[in-house]
């Protein structure tokens, strides 16, 4: 049964109602307080304070402020007038309980038409952002369009520049050569017209050896054009060259077919990854749907202490990359401090099978899986089998003392053990 909180004190000016409300004790929160036009309620567990106004209030405006072990209400009227009381006198129960049903109603119409008016405005927003972004591209192209058209025209302007000079050097290169053939020429002319007048009637001995020459020169061209008559041209036709259908750009014989499968194998799932719908992504900006981004996330919740947090933040980077042995080996050290130890075990188990093959960058990641594991499995009283993992370790980093020491107490203890039995 819930305790009535019976003592109030308030008063009233024409335009507001001031209500004072002591809380014996109890701490109050903004949860606590449900207000609408014509009813007032205040539910601190134990205690319950309920009432039903005089008249209408602006429940928007109103206001309820909490310290000093009371709730000071300010009501603001919605038509100025003095009331009689506080609350509605002789209230039955069945008022009580429709007034007090309407005004949840109310509520829930309320908080849902704030809802959508909060989307509206995100979606707004959104638009807003959008055109702004797509002005200020618009903008950047435009620049970018006109220094290209400047300096084309720059460039088109030296050109012709260059072509008029050209033109120019050729010209007179042309005039120049002119005048130096024409100077060659004029001699040239004169000596011909000084042969020409010393030359003489040819002989009939001349004659005859010109017109034999000039027979068998004849007869020689026919020889050879006979000689030289080439064959008709081939008929055209078409040749069908079929090739192997190939998603990479080089030849079939030149690739490598498994690497080049295993290469599509990946790009596919990352495909499937990215293009699927997980609904703990929807809430996050781009950048942060990145398993780097979500590792040193969970990184600076580890620190913090936060180790559930930063468990959720490895599992979305594991579902986005599950390729990355440190997101198991962080994940198995949150596991470690939330005492799943079988989950620490599997995680390590994991990290170490994506730690192949054994190379000297990854000694550090090695030691670790295996150290976790080996914690792990201790924690469990499964000493055998954690002993092994921590000498795995050693084998790795010989030099490290720190678990040579925890590896000499866990031999301790199975010889206690053993002894005991």
């Amino acid at each position: 049964m819930p305790v009535w909180l019976r003592e109030h004190s308030w008063r009233q000016t024409l335009t507001a109602v001031y209500l004072s409300l002591p809380l014996r004790g109890a701490r109050a929160t903004p949860s606590s307080i449900f207000c609408s036009e014509q009813y007032l309620k205040v539910s601190i567990p134990p205690f319950l304070f309920e009432a039903v106004l005089y008249a209408p209030i602006d429940d928007t405006n109103s206001t309820a402020k909490i310290g000093n072990g009371n709730i000071f209400f300010t009501l603001y009227k919605k038509e100025p007038a003095m009331w009689d009381s506080l609350t509605l006198a002789n209230t039955d129960k069945e008022k009580l309980q429709y007034l007090r049903e309407n005004a949840v109603l109310k509520a829930q119409e309320k908080a849902k038409e704030e809802t959508e008016a909060r989307k509206i405005t995100k979606q707004e927003h959104k638009k807003y952002a959008l055109e702004a972004t797509m002005k200020l591209e618009e903008a950047e192209r435009k620049r970018i369009e006109d220094l290209k058209e400047k300096e084309r025209q720059k460039v088109v302007k030296e050109l012709e520049l260059w072509k008029n000079q050209q033109k120019d050097g050729d010209k007179n290169k042309s005039i120049q050569k002119t005048g130096e053939l024409y100077q060659e020429i004029e001699p040239l002319k004169e000596r011909k017209n000084e042969k020409t007048k010393k030359t003489q009637i040819p002989n009939e001995g001349t004659s005859k050896t010109r017109l034999k020459s000039a027979k068998g020169s004849c007869s020689i061209f026919s020889q050879n054009s006979k000689e030289e008559q080439l064959p008709a041209p081939r008929a055209a036709a078409t040749i069908q060259v079929s090739f192997t259908p190939r998603v990479f750009p080089t030849a079939l014989r030149e690739s490598r077919v498994a690497e080049e499968e295993e290469w599509l194998h990946k790009q596919a799932e990352a495909r499937r990854i990215i293009n699927s719908d997980l609904s703990e992504l929807e809430d996050l900006k781009e950048e942060e749907k990145n398993p780097d981004w979500l590792k040193d996330k969970g990184n600076k919740m580890f620190a913090m202490g936060d180790y559930l947090g930063a468990v959720n933040a490895y599992n979305l980077a594991v579902r986005l990359n599950d390729s990355l042995p440190v997101l198991y080996l962080n994940r198995a050290a949150c596991h470690l401090k939330l005492r799943n130890l079988h989950k620490a075990i599997e995680d390590s188990s994991k990290a170490l099978e994506l730690l192949t093959p054994p190379v000297p960058d990854n000694e550090n990641a090695r030691v670790k899986a295996h150290v976790r594991r080996g914690t792990a499995f201790c924690q469990l009283e499964l000493y055998t089998e954690g002993l092994q993992d921590y000498e795995a370790a050693l084998k790795i980093d010989p030099k490290n003392k720190i678990i040579e020491k925890d590896a000499e107490k866990i031999r301790h203890l199975i010889q206690g053990t053993m002894q005991s039995s």
